[in-house]
């Protein structure tokens, strides 16, 4: 059944009550390649709490591609379609379909810088051109009755962060927008890989810190370079939210594992040994139904890192991962230590 359109997409404190807004106080990033549905499958088992992301999805491969291989999804916890593009048309539909698909929030990506990105006029490149962006979350905001967001940078190239991110933020805040996530970093759109983009430009957080005072009535998260859940926590004495990336993704237990004591909640499962054990569940039925280990299991190498037996984990996941069985999970669950539980 297809939602009602937003009336008044900009209303102040419209979606404060909503699942994702309460849930961005951690989040974890869109990770294209990382964070499908398998991986968040998995991060939801360890987090009943944050608010998980999907990959990067193009609005023209949401019009005109595989949807339910695209945008399905098991509708457990707050998770958010992130869509890319340029053309407001093309972004409203794909809007208005991921909302129909239950997700709880439509996030514009203006934040990657790869080249595969840029040729399409959209991601980080978009920063040059905030009216277009303005025009698309207008769009977007009409078709949709779930909030939509913004994921930007700090500034691309040769811009002055300082200048730039302020009025972009003014922009958005002006079109409805009422939550950003800011990448404490510029992006090179050109001379840097997409990698080092995440690591060579610096971190500017007082620039971000400084936007949440100037900018009261936004939502603000913070992303780039949050390695643990200690730090996370820090950036919220400050900020509204914290997006943590690599991070929660190589180490999963350590930060997702505790994740939900920020919302003063117990953490859903006591070990990485009862989250193995939980998955043992999710990785049957996924062989059952035709699917192969490695899709579920390839997130899941990190589950023990830092942990006596991490290494054997790891190492017998990945040499079976091809043609892998229960039985070849249930011998690197053996291969770790008890005392990772």
């Amino acid at each position: 059944m297809t939602r009602p359109l937003a009336i008044h997409p900009a209303a102040p404190g419209r979606f404060d009550a909503s699942p994702a807004r309460q849930a961005a106080r951690l989040s974890v990033a869109p990770m294209i390649d990382w964070t499908d549905r398998q991986c968040r499958g998995f991060h939801r088992l360890l987090s009943r709490r944050a608010l998980l992301y999907t990959e990067m999805i193009t609005a023209p491969a949401i019009l005109h591609g595989d949807r339910d291989r695209l945008l399905g999804h098991d509708g457990d916890g707050p998770v958010a379609l992130q869509i890319g593009g340029s053309d407001p048309a093309q972004l409203a539909e794909a809007a208005r379909i991921g909302a129909d698909y239950g997700y709880d929030e439509i996030n514009l990506n203006v934040g990657c810088p790869s080249d595969r990105v840029q040729s399409g006029c959209f991601g980080a490149v978009l920063m040059k051109s905030p009216d277009l962006v303005a025009a698309c979350v207008a769009a977007m905001q009409a078709a949709s009755p779930v909030e939509v967001t913004v994921k930007c940078r700090i500034g691309v190239d040769e811009q002055e962060p300082a200048e730039v991110l302020p009025a972009f933020l003014a922009t958005l805040e002006a079109a409805g927008v009422r939550r950003v996530i800011v990448h404490a970093r510029k992006a090179w759109l050109e001379g840097l890989s997409p990698r080092e983009n995440r690591e060579i430009p610096p971190l500017d957080y007082p620039l971000v810190h400084a936007m949440k005072a100037a900018f009261p009535g936004l939502h603000l998260s913070i992303n780039g370079g949050i390695a643990s859940l200690a730090e996370a926590e820090a950036q919220l004495a400050v900020m509204d939210g914290a997006m943590i990336g690599r991070a929660a993704y190589h180490e999963p237990w350590a930060i997702l594992g505790a994740a939900d004591r920020l919302w003063g909640e117990a953490p859903p499962l006591a070990s990485p040994v009862a989250a193995a054990e939980a998955m043992r569940e999710v990785l049957a039925r996924h062989l059952a139904a035709g699917g192969r280990m490695h899709q579920i299991t390839r997130h899941m190498l990190g589950l023990f890192h830092g942990r006596p037996g991490a290494r054997q984990w790891k190492r017998i996941l990945s040499e079976r991962a091809s043609q892998g069985t229960l039985a070849d999970y249930d011998a690197a669950l053996a291969a770790v230590s008890l005392d990772a539980a």
